[in-house]
């Protein structure tokens, strides 16, 4: 048994969380560069817990500039053992309209030009993204949502794509052929990096819009994905604070093995291992360097 800490990466109109005791914003460094603020870190229903908005207080950082290694690097710093990330999405499935939660359990990455691992030359490690979230954190992070009153969708394909633009119609066309249920611009690579770093993720997407797809909804309306968007960030908030109910200060292994990820990753013989870049990994790889 290991001391649990939840970790929230909060999405766009997810900034801060409700009910936090003992709530302070600590700056955590990392050799992987400057997180995209400080986190917020408290207890919630007595179980330790860190809140990161993705984005930035203030909506800083695009998709594409969101520094998501020094994301995970940071929390990992801090303690954190489960990772719930709150990403708003487009949908495309009919039948998962604006308003609706969606568990994902699989990734299409179509993202380009971001730092995708922690590890590379002088240290090269390669890790299973064959079930690229935590089954028990998707479970939880189910029973939460429908609890906080959410329509939610047990299962899911996200396409991640570069953003930050919205899809052409022939895109998000292609998209769904490809048997895509929501798109969205900041899952990949927080998922790889979450497994590299041995923490348990898993993601819960908001749908905000039918991206441009469906007939009677072709142009992405950022009007309205703001008005969906504020709703949804209010049952986030509700979601949130079911967690730690579901989840004990304690934790046993991961039965599904995310916190082992690196057990026989790392390829590169130890007298070849680039010793900067071991420092680097003193917090996602103390495990097994």
């Amino acid at each position: 048994m290991r001391q649990a800490m939840i970790g929230v990466i909060g999405g766009s109109g997810v900034y801060e969380v409700d009910g936090i005791e003992e709530a302070t914003w600590v700056r955590v460094a990392s050799p992987f560069g400057t997180p995209s603020d400080e986190i917020l870190t408290g207890r919630l229903a007595g179980v330790p817990v860190a809140f990161l908005p993705r984005h930035g207080r203030g909506h800083v950082h695009s998709p594409s500039t969101v520094p998501y290694r020094a994301n995970i690097d940071a929390l990992k710093r801090l303690g954190v053992s489960d990772i719930f990330s709150v990403s708003a999405v487009g949908s495309l499935r009919e039948d998962m309209a604006p308003g609706d939660f969606v568990i994902v359990d699989q990734f299409i990455d179509r993202t380009r030009g971001r730092e995708s691992s922690f590890f590379g030359t002088g240290c090269v490690a390669h890790v299973s993204m064959a079930h690229p979230t935590c089954p028990r954190l998707g479970a939880v992070a189910a029973r939460a949502a429908a609890d906080a009153g959410a329509r939610v969708h047990r299962g899911g394909t996200y396409l991640a794509m570069e953003g930050p633009q919205f899809s052409t119609r022939a895109e998000s066309l292609m998209y769904r052929g490809w048997g895509a249920d929501v798109i969205g611009m900041t899952a990949m690579p927080e998922a790889k990096l979450a497994r590299e770093a041995e923490i348990c993720y898993a993601t819960v997407a908001m749908v905000t819009d039918y991206d441009c797809w469906h007939p009677d909804h072709d142009a992405v309306d950022v009007a309205a994905v703001i008005r969906t968007l504020t709703a949804n960030a209010a049952t986030a908030r509700a979601l949130v604070a079911r967690l730690p109910a579901l989840l004990s200060d304690r934790r046993a292994p991961c039965p599904d093995g995310c916190d082992h990820a690196l057990d026989h990753a790392i390829m590169t013989a130890p007298a070849r291992r680039d010793p900067a870049l071991l420092a680097r990994l003193d917090a996602v790889a103390r495990r097994v360097l």
